[in-house]
């Protein structure tokens, strides 16, 4: 499908490159799900369909409690963030400072001055949930915890989300230090663009420092990974106010799923509600896959940039969901891209929206971004273009 920017339908504030999907309980719902008490032991819940956003069940979903270390969800999603951007690399060392070595609570017992790779105080944080690891990547990418601490935030506003303030980057216990069901639902939703975060998170155990003195087992605080056919992350947390939480998330088929559990009693409990609700998924809904993640949507003839041809792709997997043995609905999709774009443009720069509607209600509204840097046309590229049309139109 190829499309020319002058006939492409324009809305300026598709433009925001802080868009997100457009989903909310109120409008995606499953309304049966008020019936259903799919989490009695914990305080808050939510299970939610990844690709579009759609609340299949949720129990107190905007409480504000504290998350714990499903705080690192967050913290996990500005690392790949960096990653994409290529402001950190995976082989990149990192020493470690005194501050990042002194934290308590869950670690892997880094030692001030030791340096290790980004992948593994990757590993760290997404198997063990080791604050230490947590805080010497916070330092690395923002400077100082502190700073990293703002990011966290600024990216919560990004998201639109109104009930989460984060005061450290791993959990551990702080004064206005919270976030709902929701709120963390969202966010995990955020960081699944990154699909890669699930090889780590998927692993039940690892190693660091493999064959030297102070080896270090990594066992994921996630059991589900081993004992959940399908779940490969995201996050666990627990502290004597916050109870056991846990960010989930599983695919199976095309469907993927995230679910929320906050404030449970025991691990056992919160291990079973979390399976309960995957289970509740999984056997009565299907989705249906529209595109991949970096799938080309269209792409542009643009006379003013160096490549002629510009790709544009969805920035993420793209799907609608529906109930076992009901009858698909009539899905219909629109592009909508940027009247003027200016160059050089980045990888990743968003240029438009791809609109989901399912007889006529929308579904989900995806960025669309470049698949690749553009540069401007150079004044030889654009003199030899004059002279081609020129010659075509003798």
């Amino acid at each position: 499908m190829k499309k020319n920017i002058v006939m492409t339908s324009i809305i300026f504030s598709l433009l925001l490159v802080t868009a997100v999907p457009v989903f909310g309980e109120e409008e995606n719902t499953d309304d049966s799900n008020q019936e259903l008490n799919l989490a009695p032991d914990a305080k808050s819940a939510i299970l939610m369909e990844r690709d579009t956003g759609k609340l299949l069940y949720d129990k107190n979903a905007h409480e504000k409690l504290p998350p714990a270390s499903m705080t690192k969800v967050m913290t996990l999603l500005l690392i790949m963030e960096a990653l994409e951007e290529g402001k950190l690399k995976m082989d990149e060392i990192i020493r470690v400072s005194e501050r990042a070595a002194s934290m308590g609570g869950s670690q892997i017992f880094l030692e001030a001055g030791e340096e290790m790779t980004v992948e593994d105080l990757l590993k760290g944080v997404a198997i063990a949930s080791g604050n230490d690891a947590s805080v010497a990547l916070a330092e690395r990418i923002a400077g100082s915890e502190e700073a990293f601490v703002k990011m966290m935030n600024n990216r919560v506003k990004e998201l639109n989300l109104e009930n989460t303030v984060f005061k450290n980057t791993t959990g551990l216990p702080a004064d206005d230090h919270y976030s709902t069901s929701y709120d963390m639902a969202v966010m995990a939703k955020e960081l699944l663009k990154y699909e890669t975060i699930t090889n780590y998170t998927s692993k039940y155990e690892d190693y660091l420092r493999k064959g030297k003195e102070n080896e270090f087992w990594l066992v994921n605080t996630n059991k589900l990974v081993r004992f959940y056919p399908g779940v490969d992350g995201l996050k666990t947390g627990f502290t004597n106010e916050a109870k056991y939480c846990l960010t989930a998330t599983a695919k199976k088929n095309d469907m993927r799923v995230i679910a929320v559990v906050m404030g449970a009693e025991t691990t056992k409990k919160r291990n079973a509600t979390v399976s309960g609700m995957l289970d509740y998924a999984f056997n009565h809904f299907d989705t249906k896959k529209l595109y991949e993640k970096g799938q080309t949507i269209t792409d542009l003839q643009v006379l003013k940039a160096e490549q002629k041809n510009i790709d544009i792709v969805a920035s993420e997997s793209i799907s609608t969901v529906h109930k076992k043995g009901e009858p698909p609905e009539n899905i219909t999709t629109s592009v909508e891209l940027a009247e003027n774009m200016t160059f050089p443009m980045t990888k990743g720069e968003q240029v438009g929206m791809l609109t989901v509607k399912a007889d006529d209600k929308i579904v989900s509204n995806t960025p669309l971004i470049v698949s690749h840097d553009v540069q401007p046309a150079s004044f030889l590229t654009l003199f030899k273009r004059s002279v081609q049309e020129m010659v075509k139109n003798r």
